[in-house]
């Protein structure tokens, strides 16, 4: 079975505009996109089975990849996109979109863009416009239609001019849509995906109408340059070995040239937001894709920042087969530990000499801000004791990285950062090689979260005397009571942190509040409670540099 789609910007009753600049994108940095090999001058792309599950296990939202780190387009305009595939096994998706997808902990918010699945005589049409969608599980595209192909190996046609678009098959029209903004923002970016089978794309070409401005870009964070004046720049001159940091997404890193600049201007840490995580590296039991990981590390590198590696063992995050793992009998119990064995020795190993530091263990204790291990495979494969053996694998997989368990809720004096400090210090007296713990220090509500002076510098007493290193590992603050009272809390936690030896790093969880997003009742929410806001540094920026300055 065959199939050629062909992206031409007009319509079936106007002249098809002549083509200048053609651009060849087989070879188009398709190496660190999930699920393609590059094979010669073919592609083949098979399925990963990657999915985003939500917090309590459930769902399963499809996450197909996209070529982050190779080729996008930009200066698109009126253009032509053509595609042959071949060896189509059960189905092939082409997907065309105007942005990066946002990738949060637990849902997918889908850019503005183009999806054409072929599945025998089958063609699926799908757009979607870029709003909000009242379910992130199960986003309801603008567009959804299936029309059946006559002959699936003739030449498709998806014709576009303004708002426009024309899909037709062999010469003979199967849809029109009306798009709007869709495809309008001036970039392309490209995914290649397959739900269940296996094809081969034999040519992949985008060339642009006579005069067009059509250009093939790669990611923007190759242009920025970490600042002499930067938030890590100022901590060096008090503290050389000190690290700032932000957890960071791929898609914006590579997208968005204010987030690229703000984060390697500034920063000397990465922590990977996602796709480092168990759903991300491993969908499928014992089938690891480590793609989009390996260019945020080799993001990382080139501009010699510092990654901490996030996380090994989680109640969260976790794909469908390492949830389902059965632990009813001996017999099943082992095969589930050679199991989750084979990850933590394969992860490690991949990642080994790459990573300054590892969460081996994340929040342990249960959601209810209490003291108990959470219920989750780890525990009922290996019992209580098994932070003991996921620290021992990771060791003997790379004796190098230092190792942290990491929690919320522990910031401040109390029974769970009692408990932490407890965890590890019984680990490593049973045999681990935990080095210290991450105090993630989100602040939603200052009322309730809200962390002061002398309660981190009892918490930092407390692990130095028990002879553990710490990193805040997570810092977020509301600007719910205003941006000076914000500013205030993330002055406070630096500054304390900053003040001890026994805290070596300061990482905020993201960037800019571009893409900070969560889900409450009323739906997808954009938060702003970090240190950039829509590309400009907020009040907390500043208290925090006056911290670092002073």
């Amino acid at each position: 079975m065959g199939l050629c789609v062909a992206l031409a910007g007009c319509s079936s009753t106007d002249p098809a505009p002549e083509r200048d600049t053609v651009i060849d994108l087989l070879h188009g940095g398709w190496q660190q996109v999930p699920g393609v090999v590059v094979d010669g001058d073919e592609l083949r792309v098979s399925a990963t089975g990657r999915s985003i599950v939500q917090q309590d296990g459930g769902g399963g939202r499809p996450d197909p990849p996209v070529d982050l780190a190779g080729t996008h387009l930009v200066g698109v305009q009126d253009f032509s996109l053509r595609a042959s595939f071949t060896d189509v096994t059960a189905d092939a998706t082409l997907s065309l979109l105007g942005s990066p997808p946002v990738i949060a902990d637990e849902f997918r918010l889908e850019p503005a863009g183009l999806h054409l699945t072929l599945s025998g005589d089958d063609l699926r049409i799908t757009v979607f416009d870029g709003s909000s969608p009242d379910d992130v599980g199960d986003p309801e595209p603008a567009e959804d239609e299936h029309v059946t192909i006559s002959d699936p190996e003739a030449e498709l046609a998806v014709d576009r001019r303004g708002d426009r678009l024309e899909i037709t098959s062999d010469g003979e029209t199967v849809s029109t849509l009306a798009l709007g903004d869709v495809l309008g923002s001036g970039e392309l970016w490209l995914g290649l995906s397959s739900a269940e089978g296996t094809f081969t794309v034999e040519s992949l070409t985008a060339s642009a109408a006579a005069g067009g401005d059509l250009a093939a870009a790669g990611p923007v964070a190759a242009d920025a340059e970490p600042s002499p004046d930067g938030l890590q720049a100022l901590a060096a001159r008090s503290r050389p070995e000190f690290l700032v940091g932000a957890a960071v997404a791929l898609g914006p890193l590579v997208s968005d040239v204010d987030y690229a600049d703000e984060f390697v201007g500034e920063f000397g840490a990465l922590t990977p937001e996602n796709a480092m995580k168990p759903q991300a590296l491993s969908p499928r039991q014992g089938e690891y894709v480590f793609e989009e990981a390996d260019a945020l590390l080799d993001l990382a590198e080139s501009k010699g920042i510092a990654v901490h590696g996030h996380t090994i063992a989680f109640s969260e995050a976790m794909p469908r087969w390492m949830q389902d793992l059965p632990s009813d009998t001996q017999e099943e119990r082992q095969a589930s530990a050679d199991a989750l064995l084979d990850y933590v020795t394969t992860v490690v190993t991949h990642f080994r000499g790459r990573l300054d530091s590892l969460d081996v263990v994340n929040e342990p204790f249960d959601v209810d801000q209490g003291t108990e291990l959470q219920e989750n495979t780890w525990l009922r494969v290996f019992g209580e004791d098994y932070p003991v053996v996921v620290s021992q694998a990771v060791h003997d997989a790379d004796p190098d990285v230092r190792q942290f368990v990491n929690e919320n809720g522990a910031d401040v004096p109390g029974p769970r950062q009692d408990a932490l400090r407890q965890l590890v210090l019984d680990t490593n007296a049973a045999g681990g090689h935990v080095d210290g713990v991450g105090l993630q220090a989100h602040v939603y509500d200052l009322d309730t979260d809200a962390v002061s002076a002398d309660d981190l510098g009892e918490t930092l007493d407390s692990f130095e005397d028990a002879g553990l290193l710490v990193r805040i590992s997570e810092n977020d603050v509301t600007d719910a009571q205003g941006q000076a009272a914000q500013a205030e809390q993330f002055a406070t936690i630096l500054s304390t942190c900053l003040g001890s030896e026994t805290c070596v790093s300061y990482t905020t969880w993201g960037v800019d509040d571009r893409y900070d997003f969560f889900v409450d009742d009323d739906g997808v929410e954009q938060g702003h409670d970090l240190l950039f806001d829509d590309g400009e540094a907020t009040p907390a920026y500043d208290a925090v540099r006056s911290v670092l300055a002073d």
